[in-house]
């Protein structure tokens, strides 16, 4: 009987006995163990017939159907001939509860056949939704057991057994649908029904608190479709795929839906937690605190395995361009056999054992030429002296290649193999496959080269010649052609060449070479073989040709030179696309790092014996990642070629540009006599960058994106060797990226020192805090109309060790590039509530409203940032509303969603926002109008020029205005002249501050004009 048929039976079957079960109650104990035992027998039946690879997980599974059916059985007999009512824990939670770990087990053998000894991507991504449904498992369905006073020991642990048995089933079935690129039929069936077990069970588990349960309800039906799920898996023909191994998945980044149910799953957490608190207040915090911490883990392994996944095809890439060259350089099958082998060798990661074979035999004259198949094949099913040398592996990768006849010998079939663990076999799949192709196009080059020699002989072109495929010419001394075979119509387009003179036959810049062969021929020199030559077809179409010439003067038979031509034209396209891709990047179609460092080492090694200089440019595109994060990698990669495209116009066809890395590319510029030149090119690239480039996204949508770059020169000059030039260009490139980005830098000693001295300072930041080397000034905030202090702005500053006290100017820029501004801002935000708390507590400070402390982006998007400034306030004993935090108008506009709504929790602890350097970034009106924000402070570069400036007055007029419409407080920075106050006033701007008021100061200065003394006590102004 058929699969198809065998499946209709049964499926068949188990509906007559479901609508026995629910139509006669009276049998339902009957009908209920006659489906159970039914699925069981069909999970049975399903392996006698199939046969897959391991049979234990299936035996497992219709023994978790027996034990299930033994469960209901001994329930229904203990209720229905006992007549106890609801027996709880019996005979039958055993039953029961010995489904769960079967069922586990079983999944966990399908899940090692199928991704072999580890697939941790998958397993991670399976443990994220894993850990948020256990949450909710324990908070509906375990926690209430574990909190009832009423139940036993016992009725406890029972009770609490089933959901993480759910649980336990689950993580294996998440992690068995995630460890392979294809799903077989049996495999989405056996899910499909697990899912229902669970489902039913969460549904049964919850009407079980409620009371509400009863036996024969519609719930039943979901365990009947478990079981019939079960058997329909096990009698499809396709359950021999989820022991056989070769769907197993690589690391990848996960599609939409996946990425989707763990973003779910992440939220679980949260989620709960607000439930806990808007109801009966938090009772799982242990729990919830747990399960979020799991998951956090989990993705950051993920993460970790993502960036390692990348490493590791990067190296393979790398392995494949080298054997591709190799291939290409293998002058016979030998030497492409071990360029193959070697190219192997790199693939395999270090440490792991392997066997790589190869096996010729006979094809059939029809069979197509080419690599004919690649795949997975269990080494049990191989021939029997593949499998012997590949003894102790489970599996192989394969690859099938047809060579057609040659030397009269029947068509070639060679297959290589590939054995080694599971994982490892899944890892390298498609690598192996591009090899594999590569090796292929070697083998039948070489052949094609071997057979077109040997075509060449004396022997054949006797016995030949009227059907031979190359052209063969008989010339007499003056160079004439007495015969030409049949065979120059389809290259030269006639066959009327006795007569004509041979070199009319070639290109003229290949007379001198074509005379030479002759002549060496004819002198009695000896013969030169595979002379390439650029021929003249009929219709004018230039060909490359191979030219081989024999001396056969002698032979009464040929009397003449034999000149024998063959077509090699799409042979050497074929080499030079080969050599074009072992040395060129194949997304921008520039050359590669290894193509660059050549040409920069022939460069140099010219540059020394004509005396002039070599430039390098290292261009390395800024913000390249916030592309790739934002609109994707397709997006990246336009932006790269057009990147590409654009240094290359600027460079120009005489130098070489190349792409050396992700968004890193370099130029060479050759034979300098002028070193101007080298800067102009820098400049322009620079300039040509600057401009933006459009893109599209996933969904099609137009975007314009920036590429501009920052680039890095350095020349020959006084170097010693290609090394320390690449090393000064990129020394040069990063100062450019230190001092803006946008720019170019040429190399010099001191920009040596600089990155020194700066690597320097960023490791000293380090322990800027815990070395107690910062420091605080203050600078009052003052009414313009009545210049009273009523607020200050708390500025940092460095104590350093060796170079004294330094602005925020020569540090924070550094701080914010290794990460120390977060400890640096959190110590400014202490240290100056602390030090206000104290100036309000002094019978002088209540004039004083508020403190304002910058926060930078990088500190502000720390996690956690809001729980900070609450814990400060709690310990300084500050009030938020004495608290104004400056951020930046970029903060603002970058993830505006997070940032909108942090800034929101902090102004509804009575927290005010206000945004530094009004006017300097690119607020548009719509989004200030919902910023939430409560104080504009108008940057110094627009208060300079008001008294000179009239543009520059109605801007800081239209400014304040803006303000007083939006209901936002205005703070001038900068005023140094008493006609800047003057005229900020008359317009209207309430408060500024300024070098006009003071510069900033210490806290001792603050207190003593506010009267206050260190230790706190009022200070008595003297009559001076």
């Amino acid at each position: 009987m058929s699969p198809a048929r065998l499946q209709s039976c049964f499926a068949a079957w188990i509906v007559a006995l479901t609508a026995l079960f629910y139509a006669f109650p009276a049998l339902s104990m009957y009908s209920w163990a006659a489906i159970g035992l039914s699925a069981a027998l069909a999970v049975v039946v399903g392996v006698q017939v199939h046969r897959p690879a391991k049979r234990l997980p299936w035996y497992l599974l219709s023994a978790v159907l027996v034990s299930f059916t033994a469960g209901d059985t001994t329930y229904n007999i203990l209720t229905d001939f006992l007549g106890r009512d609801n027996p709880f824990p019996s005979l039958a939670d055993g039953f029961y509860l010995l489904v769960y770990p079967m069922l586990a087990v079983a999944l966990l053998i399908f899940i090692r056949a199928r991704s072999g000894a580890d697939n941790r991507a998958a397993l991670l991504d399976a443990l994220v939704p894993t850990a948020g449904l256990g949450l909710l498992s324990w908070v509906f369905l375990i926690s209430p057991y574990v909190r009832d006073d009423h139940m036993g020991l016992l009725e406890k642990l029972t009770s609490a057994a089933y959901p993480l048995g759910d649980v336990l089933a689950l993580a294996m079935l998440l992690r068995l649908v995630t460890a392979g690129t294809r799903r077989p039929v049996a495999l989405t069936t056996l899910a499909t029904g697990v899912t229902a077990l669970l489902a039913t069970d969460v549904v049964y588990g919850l009407r079980q608190l409620d009371g509400t349960w009863q036996v024969g309800g519609p719930t039943d039906s979901g365990w009947i479709f478990f079981y019939t799920a079960l058997g329909l898996a096990a009698l499809h023909p396709s359950m021999r795929r989820l022991t056989s191994g070769g769907d197993a998945a690589t690391e990848t980044v996960g599609g939409g839906r996946r990425l989707a149910a763990m973003a779910l799953a992440a939220l679980i957490a949260p989620a709960v937690l607000v439930v806990e608190d808007l109801t009966d207040g938090v009772e799982d915090a242990i729990m919830i605190a747990t399960a979020s911490g799991t998951m956090f883990l989990l993705v950051m392994a993920r993460v970790a395995g993502l960036i390692q996944a990348q490493r590791e095809n990067t190296a393979r890439e790398r392995t494949l361009r080298i054997s591709a060259a190799d291939l290409v350089a293998a002058s016979s099958e030998l030497d492409a056999g071990e360029a193959l082998r070697q190219a192997v060798a790199a693939l395999v990661p270090e440490g792991e054992e392997y066997r790589f074979c190869y096996v010729r035999g006979v094809a059939d004259p029809g069979d197509d030429t080419g690599l004919v198949g690649t795949g997975w094949a269990p080494v049990a099913e191989l021939p029997a002296v593949v499998a012997a040398q590949c003894e102790g592996f489970e599996s192989a990768l394969y690859g099938e290649a047809v060579f057609g006849s040659v030397d009269g010998n029947p068509p070639r079939r060679d297959r290589a193999y590939l054995a080694a663990d599971d994982h490892v076999l899944t890892t390298l799949q498609p690598s192996f496959e591009a090899l594999m192709a590569q090796g292929t196009l070697a083998v039948q080059r070489i052949t094609l080269t071997r057979e077109l020699t040997r075509r060449s002989s004396e022997d054949y072109f006797r016995a030949l010649i009227q059907s031979a495929s190359d052209v063969i010419l008989i010339v007499g001394d003056d160079e004439e052609i007495r015969y030409a075979s049949p065979s120059a119509l389809p290259v030269f387009g006639r066959t009327d060449l006795v007569g004509t003179s041979l070199v009319r036959l070639f290109a003229s810049t290949d007379h001198a070479e074509l005379r030479a062969l002759l002549e060496q021929t004819g002198s009695g020199r000896g013969s030169r073989d595979g002379v390439d030559l650029t021929a003249i077809s009929g219709d004018d179409l230039l060909l490359q040709v191979e030219v081989t010439c024999r001396d056969l003067r002698d032979d009464p038979a040929v009397g003449g030179l034999v000149i024998t031509i063959r077509d090699v034209t799409e042979r050497r396209r074929l080499e030079s696309d080969l050599a074009h891709q072992a040395y060129h990047d194949s997304l921008t179609g520039l050359a590669n790092r290894s193509l660059f460092q050549n040409r920069l080492e022939q460069a140099a090694l010219s540059a020394e014996s004509v005396r002039c200089l070599v430039g390098v440019l290292f261009v390395d595109l800024d913000d390249f990642k916030e592309v790739n994060d934002t609109l994707g990698h397709g997006a990246g990669d336009q932006l790269l070629v057009a990147v590409g495209r654009r240094i290359a116009e600027v460079a120009g066809p005489l130098n070489m540009s190349a792409r050396t890395g992700g968004d890193e590319f370099a130029v060479l510029i050759e034979h300098i006599t002028d070193p101007g030149e080298v800067e102009r090119v820098a400049e322009g690239i620079v300039v040509a960058l600057s401009e933006p480039i459009e893109v599209t996204d996933g969904t099609g949508g137009l975007h314009l994106v920036s590429g501009a770059a920052s680039v890095g020169v350095a020349t020959s000059g006084d170097t010693e060797g290609i090394t320390e030039l690449l090393r000064r260009a990129d020394v040069a490139m990063y100062v450019a990226k230190t001092d803006g980005k946008r720019t170019w830098r040429l190399y010099r000693d001191e920009l040596h020192q600089e990155m020194i001295r700066r690597l320097e300072m960023r490791s000293a930041l380090v322990e800027a805090v815990p070395g107690d080397q910062m420091r605080l000034r203050y600078q009052p905030i003052v009414d313009l109309p009545t210049g009273e202090m009523i607020g200050l702005e708390a500025l940092v500053r460095w104590q350093h060790p060796l170079r004294g006290l330094l602005g925020p100017n020569e540090f924070i820029e550094l701080s914010e590039e290794n990460g120390s501004v977060v400890a640096i801002g959190g110590w400014v935000l202490r240290e100056a509530l602390e030090t206000f708390a104290g100036w309000r507590a002094a019978p002088g400070g209540g004039s004083l409203k508020y403190i304002s402390v910058n926060v930078s982006a990088r500190q502000f998007r720390a996690p956690g940032f809001v729980d900070q400034v609450r814990e400060v306030l709690a310990e300084t004993g500050a009030r938020p509303e004495w608290l104004l935090l400056e951020i930046t108008e970029s903060l603002v506009l970058h993830d505006a969603d997070q940032v909108w709504a942090d800034l929101r929790e902090l102004r509804a602890m009575g927290i005010r926002i206000a945004i530094d350097d009004f006017g300097t970034g690119y607020s548009s009106l719509s989004y200030l109008s919902q910023m939430p924000v409560d104080v504009l402070k108008i940057d110094k570069s627009f208060i300079d020029d008001i008294l000179h400036s009239a543009q520059q007055m109605a801007l800081v007029e239209t400014i304040v205005s803006l303000a007083r419409t939006l209901e936002l407080n205005v703070v001038a920075e900068g005023i140094e002249l008493d006609g800047h106050r003057a005229a900020l006033a008359a317009m209207g701007c309430p408060y500024g501050q300024g070098y006009l008021f003071s510069k900033p100061v210490t806290a001792d200065e603050i207190g003593a004009r506010l009267g206050i003394s260190t230790t706190g006590t009022t200070v008595t102004p003297s009559s001076k």
